[in-house]
C-alpha cells in the first residue's frame, strides 16, 4: 500500500470510531453530576450521583463482552465489516444519549434508556480498539508498523482534547441554568456529527491483504481454544495496558475533579490544562511511533514506563506544594509527553503478540480487560485510597504501581519485532493446531 491517499483513508477509517467513543466516554464522565439529576430519582444529590457513577461504569463492564463478540467477528468476517458494525452501534448509543427524555418526562423509562445506551456504547467500544488496530497494523509497511499503530492512541488524545475543550467552553460560556437545561447535551450532539463521516469512510475502505490470505489458509479456532493457546500473550498484553490506563484516567479524565476537590482550583482551569496538554499528546504521538520503529517496541515501552514511574509522584508533590493553573498545566504537559512514549508503542506491541487469525480478539480482549479492571475502576480506587489514608498523594502511588506492572510486562516482550511477525503454525496452512507462541518471546532479554 504505497498510495498516500490510501494511507490517509485507512488511518481515518481505523481511528474515527475511537475518537467518537472516547469523546463520548470522557464527556459523560465530566457531566455525571448534571446527568444524575436528569435520569435518576431525586433521592438526594449523593444517591443520584452514585447511580450516575454506576451507569458510567456499566459501559466498562460491557467492554469485555464486546471485545469477545466483535473480536471474533473481525477475525472471521474481516476488519472492515467489524469496524462498520462498531460504528453503527456507537452511533446508536450516542443518538440515544443525545435525545433521551429525562426522568421528569417519562420516569424510570429514561433511566432504562440511559443504561441501555451505555451498555451498547461499552459493547461497541470493546470492539473498536482491536478491530481498528488490526486494520492499521495489517495495512502498514513492515518498517512503519509502530508509526501506523500510534495513530490509534493518538485518536484517544484527540478525543480527550476535544472533550476537555468542550467542557471548558460550556462551563465558561453557558450559565448554570443553560448548562443544566440543555447545554449538557451539546458534547454528545457534537460527537454524533462524526457518525455519518465514519460510516461512509469505513464502508469504502478495503480489507487487509494479510487478513484475506490468512483466512483462506488457516484453521479457525473457538474463543476457548484462543485462551488455551495464548495465555502468556493475553496476560502480558493485559499487564502492558494496565498502568497506562490508570495514568490516563487519572490525569486526563479524573484530574478536573481532583483539582477542584483537592486543590480548590476552578473547573475551567483544570479543563483548559487538560485540553492544552492534549494538543501536546496529539503532536508527539506519531513521533514516538516512529521512535518505536527505530528503537523497537520493547525498548520504547520499557524506557517510557520507567520514566513515568519515576516522574508521577514528584509531579503531584509539586502540584500540592504550589497549586495553581501554571503548575497544573506543567505537570499535565510532562505526564502527557511521558505517557505518549508508551501509548505510541502499545497498539503495535499488542498486535505483535498475536497471529493474524486471532489478532482482533487478542487486541480486544487484552486491552479491554485492562480498561475494565484498571481504567474503569481508577476513580473509585483513588477515592477509596484517599478516604482511607487521608493522603492526597495516593493517586500518584497507585498510578506508579500500575506503571511498574506495565514495565515488567514490557520487559517480557520480544526484543526484535521480526520475531513477533514470524509465520506461526496456524498461519502456515498445515492442519495441525497452532502451537503456543514461541517461549523465547516471553523470556527476559538483555537490553
Amino acid at each position: 500500500m504505497k498510495n498516500p491517499g490510501q494511507h490517509r483513508r485507512v488511518v481515518v477509517a481505523s481511528t474515527i470510531g475511537n475518537v467518537m467513543e472516547w469523546f463520548d466516554f470522557i464527556s459523560f464522565g465530566y457531566l455525571m453530576g448534571i446527568i444524575s439529576k436528569h435520569f435518576f430519582p431525586s433521592g438526594g444529590i449523593a444517591s443520584g450521583l452514585l447511580l450516575s457513577t454506576a451507569t458510567f461504569g456499566v459501559s466498562f463492564l460491557a467492554r469485555p463482552l464486546g471485545a469477545v463478540l466483535l473480536g471474533i467477528y473481525a477475525d472471521q468476517k474481516g476488519r472492515r465489516s467489524a469496524l462498520f458494525l462498531v460504528m453503527m452501534l456507537m452511533s446508536l448509543s450516542t443518538c440515544m444519549i443525545t435525545f433521551a427524555p429525562t426522568y421528569q418526562t417519562i420516569g424510570v423509562g429514561a433511566t432504562v434508556l440511559l443504561v441501555i445506551a451505555r451498555v451498547i456504547q461499552g459493547i461497541s467500544g470493546g470492539g473498536e480498539f482491536g478491530c481498528g488496530t488490526a486494520m492499521l497494523i495489517e495495512h502498514a509497511p513492515q518498517e512503519k508498523k509502530g508509526f501506523f499503530g500510534s495513530f490509534m492512541l493518538m485518536s484517544q488524545a484527540i478525543a480527550g482534547t476535544l472533550a476537555a475543550a468542550c467542557g471548558f467552553l460550556i462551563t465558561q460560556y453557558l450559565s448554570p441554568a443553560q448548562l443544566d437545561s440543555w447545554g449538557w447535551r451539546l458534547p454528545f450532539a457534537l460527537g454524533l456529527l462524526l457518525a455519518p463521516i465514519g460510516l461512509y469512510i469505513r464502508r469504502n475502505v478495503g480489507e487487509t491483504a494479510e487478513f484475506n490470505t490468512a483466512i483462506r489458509t488457516s484453521e479457525r479456532i473457538t474463543f476457548m481454544q484462543f485462551l488455551e493457546r495464548y495465555p502468556k500473550a493475553n496476560l502480558i498484553g493485559i499487564g502492558i495496558s494496565a498502568g497506562i490506563n490508570i495514568v490516563q484516567v487519572f490525569f486526563n479524565v479524573y484530574m478536573p475533579v481532583y483539582a477542584t476537590k483537592m486543590l480548590s482550583l476552578p473547573a475551567q482551569s483544570a479543563f483548559l490544562a487538560v485540553a492544552l496538554s492534549g494538543i501536546v499528546r496529539i503532536v508527539t504521538t506519531p513521533f514516538f511511533g516512529l521512535l518505536a520503529d527505530r528503537w523497537g517496541r520493547r525498548n520504547a515501552m520499557v524506557y517510557g514506563c520507567a520514566a513515568n514511574a519515576i516522574a508521577i509522584v514528584p509531579c503531584l508533590v509539586w502540584l500540592h506544594a504550589s497549586p495553581g493553573f501554571a503548575t497544573l498545566l506543567t505537570i499535565e504537559l510532562i505526564v502527557s509527553v511521558l505517557t505518549q512514549i508508551v501509548n505510541a508503542a502499545t497498539p503495535t506491541a499488542l498486535a505483535e503478540l498475536f497471529p493474524t487469525t486471532v489478532r482482533s480478539r487478542g487486541l480486544s480482549v487484552t486491552y479491554n480487560v485492562a480498561v475494565t479492571l484498571f481504567g474503569g475502576t481508577a476513580p473509585f480506587v483513588i477515592t477509596v485510597l484517599v478516604a482511607q489514608t487521608g493522603n492526597d498523594l495516593m493517586p500518584g502511588y497507585y498510578a506508579t504501581a500500575g506503571m511498574i506492572l506495565s514495565l515488567v510486562c514490557s520487559w517480557l516482550l520480544p526484543s526484535r519485532t521480526q520475531d513477533a511477525f514470524a509465520p506461526r503454525v496456524d498461519e502456515a496452512g498445515s492442519g495441525s493446531p497452532p502451537a503456543d507462541p514461541p517461549s523465547h518471546q516471553y523470556r527476559i532479554h538483555p537490553r
